[in-house]
């Protein structure tokens, strides 16, 4: 089946209806859905709605809480830790946040580290929930291991993506969300929807061996930290892998390193788990608590407009900031719609027969 646009709109009103069917209270679906469709918009297109059978299937053996109590089970003027008693991440991600902004608002910076969640979606939609409250938003998270450090042959950390993002004043926002990995899980996946080779420097086989199979994570394989090989700096990317882990899940109570929960609901359960669920760390930070807002949103202007403008190298365009390219993706797809390859499709009607639901959406 060739790929084919789909509207925002048909989109959204699918995946609620979906985390409806789940027993997500009304506001829970349309907030999950929301973040859901936010990778879609942006271009992340791994961690978008392809991602919503997963969740279903989490939550159809009993790893995912559709009504979870989300409470702060620690806590200081400045920090918190939350249990998300399981629930989605799509959902217990942003109130983190906004616990995060409301202890920013009252001491001028909020941390939050979270325990028992699940997949949360983008780091960016987190980070950036920040910037609506003129604040600087920082958003992380630990994942299921499929990541070897620096010279392993095995499997210990997870894809552990950092997001930040920073606002400014007439400049769009500098948004910087990117895995601790060369190439996330979701580009093999994608790549195996696809039928196509990975890149060399995105994964090694059980040996430790490069590779370009997509499927090589079923093999026993691994992908490789950002930088690929210690030459390229791997060690760099697998220490960032590592402090994700740490102030996600070790902070937390979570689980962390080999024993982070795994997203794919048909592989066991690590045993002799540490802690309780996935991680997450979030942070706010009011700019006023270290400048004037005005004399940081001049300099902040000043500098993204620099580096806008900076001089191309020979055979390219434009230099972007971080979050340039996506901001532009999410404003072409609401007006294009939003592509799903035919492996997505299946699934989706696939899911829509079992829910009872209609997919009959508009391109």
């Amino acid at each position: 089946m060739e790929s084919k646009n789909y509207t925002y709109q048909a989109l959204a009103a699918f995946s609620e209806a979906v985390f409806l069917k789940m027993g997500c209270p009304a506001s829970d679906a349309a907030l999950a859905t929301k973040v859901l469709l936010s990778a879609d918009l942006r271009g992340i297109d791994s961690h978008g709605i392809a991602r919503l059978v997963g969740y279903v299937r989490l939550w159809e053996i009993g790893r995912i809480n559709a009504t979870p109590n989300i409470k702060i089970v620690h806590e200081t003027p400045s920090t918190a830790v939350i249990d998300g008693d399981r629930g989605l991440g799509l959902i217990v991600a942003p109130r983190a946040m906004d616990i995060a902004m409301e202890k920013a608002r009252q001491v001028g910076t909020g941390w939050v580290s979270v325990k028992n969640s699940n997949h949360f979606g983008i780091a960016g939609y987190h980070a950036m929930m920040a910037l609506e409250q003129e604040m600087i938003g920082i958003a992380m998270t630990n994942a299921s291991a499929l990541v070897a450090p620096t010279y392993a042959a095995e499997k210990l950390l997870g894809t552990n993506p950092i997001a930040v993002a920073i606002p400014a004043g007439e400049e769009a926002p500098f948004v910087a969300d990117f895995a601790t990995t060369t190439a996330a899980n979701g580009k093999l996946e994608i790549a195996q929807r696809n039928s196509i080779s990975i890149p060399l420097g995105w994964a090694q086989d059980a040996e430790g061996n490069a590779t370009q199979d997509a499927n090589i994570l079923k093999k026993g394989g691994a992908l490789l930290p950002l930088g690929s090989e210690k030459e390229q700096g791997s060690h760099k990317g697998y220490a960032l892998g590592s402090i994700v882990d740490i102030f996600s899940a070790v902070l937390s109570g979570a689980s962390f390193g080999p024993w982070a929960p795994p997203f794919p609901a048909y592989v066991p359960m690590p045993e002799n788990m540490p802690g309780e669920g996935l991680g997450h760390f979030i942070g706010a930070m009011r700019i006023d608590a270290f400048r004037p807002a005005a004399d940081f949103k001049s300099n902040m202007d000043l500098w993204l407009h620099r580096f806008r403008n900076a001089t191309p190298a020979s055979g390219h365009e434009q230099v972007y900031v971080a979050g340039d390219i996506e901001r532009a993706m999410e404003k072409e797809r609401m007006q294009k719609g939003i592509p799903l390859v035919g492996a997505v499709q299946n699934d989706l009607k696939a899911l829509a027969e079992k829910m009872n639901l209609s997919f009959e959406l508009k391109q």
